[in-house]
């Protein structure tokens, strides 16, 4: 099967022909159509996380996918072969399986059926980024009547965040260029703040001087880049990058937690049921066939995608 892997540590991505893997108990192999790419595939990619992480070689890129089920292992009742499903990888050591392949095999736990009036495209790209979003949003509650800043809302998670809290009821003020502000307004924000044109702490208080109740943060490694002085004292931080620091927040008279998105079956059905019914949209930016994935991991790292980057793999 074609499959875009890491052959060794410290060689580069190559497209080429791997064998075709084999379910075991508890897994699931798809015929995947559509892989949905993330920052994290760029992480495997370039090696960061072998230090970290045990790798085994060949390393097959990219975790979320949707297709039809190949086969199914000991153990799985839930789907049969010939099935449309969306699936995940989940993190688990050693890192050697994904879905930037002709088949993949998946985690039964993160399969479920998809439904019939989402394509395969669309569906491929809700996996880790929906599932990030629903984290950080259940993580900081929002609550009617309620301001919350999404910092970082242009890319995927940020496009499934802003509707998941409009959706709740609160005010949205998202993050974002110039370029987005007619974007994010339509997926729910009340007020894009540019910040290329200045601190975003500022500008958010130039409009809620008394700050926001909530900050989800999608963008920053460090406390340091946290806008937390936009945040009202006894307010909220939620971080998908481990940047909410204790320490920090504290200091700041606010509580917070990281997290971490959790791609499995009963997280994610909702969100595919909604955006089959038009409920909830699912901004994807570029699609590309597998042999320019590369090219889609190179406009994630660069920060600039403005939505999700999906592949497509098989017809």
């Amino acid at each position: 099967m074609r499959a875009l892997h890491v052959p060794a540590a410290g060689e580069p991505p190559q497209l080429s022909d791997l064998p075709k893997p084999e379910p075991t108990e508890g897994t699931v192999l798809i015929k995947v159509k559509a892989a949905g790419l993330n920052p994290f595939d760029n992480s495997v990619a370039s090696g960061m996380l072998s230090q970290m992480v045990p790798h085994e070689y060949p390393v097959v890129l990219g975790r979320d996918a949707a297709g039809v089920v190949e086969a199914v292992g000991p153990g799985v009742e839930h789907v049969a072969v010939g099935d449309e499903v969306i699936g995940h990888v989940l993190f688990a050591p050693p890192i050697h399986a994904g879905t930037l392949a002709e088949y993949a095999v998946v985690p039964a736990e993160a399969v479920f059926a998809k439904p019939a009036d989402l394509d395969f495209v669309t569906a491929a790209a809700l996996p880790v980024a929906g599932a990030a979003a629903v984290a950080a949003v259940e993580a900081i509650d929002p609550q009617p009547g309620q301001t919350v800043l999404i910092n970082g809302a242009s890319g995927g998670v940020g496009s499934f965040a802003i509707q998941l809290v409009a959706a709740r009821g609160a005010t949205v003020v998202a993050t974002g260029t110039a370029t987005d502000t007619d974007r994010l307004t339509d997926l729910g924000a009340t007020t894009v703040v540019d910040f290329t044109a200045g601190p975003v702490a500022r500008q958010v208080l130039d409009v809620h001087p008394d700050g926001v109740d909530a900050l989800i943060d999608l963008v920053n490694y460090s406390p340091d880049g946290l806008p937390l002085d936009a945040v009202r004292k006894g307010g909220t931080v939620a971080s998908t990058m481990n940047a909410a620091d204790e320490a920090a927040l504290n200091a700041a008279g606010l509580t917070g937690t990281n997290l971490m998105a959790n791609p499995i079956q009963d997280v994610l059905a909702p969100l595919a049921n909604q955006a089959a019914d038009g409920t909830l949209r699912v901004e994807v930016a570029t699609v590309l066939p597998l042999d320019q994935a590369t090219d889609g991991l190179a406009t994630l790292a660069s920060g600039h995608a403005e939505g999700k980057i999906v592949i497509t793999v098989t017809d």
